[in-house]
């Protein structure tokens, strides 16, 4: 398996917050040089994916380069908002724990550096199980190859 995929939690945080039926989650980069790994692989079909049948609606993506920062923006995807939805989590702060938990694709430097401070790869078991459900990111696919 490949020594290069890290979870996005790695190099990143999030934080998620909501307006009616709409989840706003922000992610922000740990150091400057990781954002144009999370701006690269972060797109509209990577998250669409990754959050399935939570997502329903049109998803945006808001680059906040100035802060090496997304921000993510997805409509329809509380289940009718905080007063209306039958959800543990209505307001969906879970969700930034939810993308954090996206496989990412980095460089050999980065990796080795991430390494170091004793932060793991992706567990190749998770990859296959991901790559089972149909749930892997293609360019991580293509990375396994």
């Amino acid at each position: 398996m490949n020594s290069r995929i890290f979870h996005l939690r790695e190099i990143a945080h999030s934080r998620a917050g909501d307006k009616g039926d709409t989840s706003n989650v922000s992610v922000i980069a740990y150091r400057d040089e990781f954002f144009p790994i999370i701006s690269g692989q972060l797109t509209v079909d990577v998250v669409r994916a990754h959050f399935g049948a939570l997502a329903k609606g049109r998803i945006t993506l808001y680059a906040l380069p100035q802060f090496s920062a997304l921000n993510i923006v997805m409509e329809e995807s509380l289940g009718g908002g905080v007063t209306r939805s039958l959800s543990l989590d209505p307001h969906g702060k879970s969700y930034s724990a939810l993308m954090l938990a996206l496989p990412v694709l980095v460089d050999e430097k980065t990796a080795t550096a991430l390494t170091d401070a004793g932060r793991h790869p992706v567990d190749p078991r998770l990859l296959i199980r991901l790559r089972e459900l149909g749930r892997l990111p293609a360019h991580i696919q293509e990375a396994l190859h």
